[in-house]
């Protein structure tokens, strides 16, 4: 008998453990909005926060735009199972400012350099299958959920840049159960040396979706408010342009309490070809969450006065029928 009582709780014992660790995050709003931007910071790992060179957007810090070298606009598709969609857009400019004493010397140095970034971010599910109470069908639905960014960014010296991003989410749920939601990021970055940089970010302040389920459940429905995941990261980029490697980490705490590594490196393997490597969600606080490994590739042709850039990034993506593929265009100018 006792045999068989120490048997039973070995068993349970195990059974437990054997369960993997819930976290909090993965039932919190925003998802779409951290998978990360395009082909190249995906492929990267998403450990883009403080990385200064190719092409820049507020999306991982606010503070890098003014760093960006020609004007920048970019596209991006995703390649998801499940009638899934994930799609990107964003221009991003650099502006310098001279002093008037500054044009009267013939000295072009400029005093002060700004940098502003546009963006959306468009995610959904289509070719949901659409019944009644009765079970009959209704049709096709589909979902909508979009972030639209503006971020803005000044160099106050050679060596800070400071920068505030403001995001406006729109999700599209069934019929008329809809919501809106404004959030912040905001970041810095400061420029150890010429090889190394190190940034830091807040993001999604205040960002929440607020709910009210009364236009279809009529006196049944209820309001509610899901919030956000805030998330702070810092972010360390090493650069050696002699070789043509640019590597960077990141740690991200969060208020769902996760603690994620991410890392990537890229290399101007030939002229205007890279190529590149990285890893997401390596949450420290939770073994059981899943890791995402990816690598991608880029090219660039100049074209007169353009240059013209294609993206490509591989993803594994946990618990999926097929992994991600990422394609975006650049656009330099």
């Amino acid at each position: 008998m006792k045999k068989i009582f120490a048997l039973s709780v070995l068993v349970i014992f195990e059974s437990l453990f054997a369960q993997p660790k819930f976290s909090e995050m993965a039932v919190m709003p925003g998802a779409f909005s951290r998978i990360g931007f395009g082909a190249r910071g995906i492929g990267m790992g998403n450990a883009m926060s403080s990385i200064i060179e190719g092409e820049l957007i507020s999306y991982y810090n606010p503070a890098i735009t003014p760093f960006q070298e020609n004007n920048s606009v970019q596209a991006g598709y995703s390649f998801l199972s499940l009638d899934r969609s994930l799609n990107f857009l964003s221009i991003t400019r650099k502006f310098d400012f001279y002093s008037s004493r500054d044009t009267i010397l013939e000295n072009r140095k400029p005093r002060t350099t700004a940098g502003i970034s546009i963006g959306v971010i468009n995610s959904g599910v289509g070719g949901i299958d659409g019944r009644d109470n009765n079970g009959l069908p209704t049709g096709e639905l589909s979902t909508s959920e979009n972030q639209f960014f503006l971020g803005l960014a000044a160099r106050i010296s050679d060596k800070i840049s400071l920068g505030v991003s403001v995001k406006f989410y729109y999700y599209s749920l069934y019929e008329e159960i809809n919501s809106t939601s404004l959030g912040f990021d905001i970041g810095a970055l400061y420029r150890i040396n010429e090889n190394f940089n190190v940034a830091l970010v807040v993001a999604d302040i205040n960002s929440k979706y607020k709910w009210d389920t009364s236009p279809v459940y009529e006196q049944n429905g209820v309001i509610s408010e899901d919030k956000f995941p805030n998330l702070r990261k810092l972010g360390l980029s090493y650069r050696n342009k002699e070789i043509g490697i640019l590597g960077a980490v990141e740690f991200e705490n969060s208020s769902a309490e996760t603690n994620i590594i991410r890392a990537g490196i890229e290399y101007n393997i030939y002229d205007q070809f890279f190529i590149r490597s990285g890893i997401d969600q390596f949450n420290v606080s939770n073994m059981d969450w899943a890791i995402k490994p990816a690598i991608g590739l880029s090219f660039f042709k100049a074209l007169g006065t353009f240059v013209v850039g294609i993206d490509y990034a591989f993803q594994i993506e946990p618990y999926s029928s097929s992994d991600r593929h990422i394609v975006s265009v650049n656009f330099n100018f």
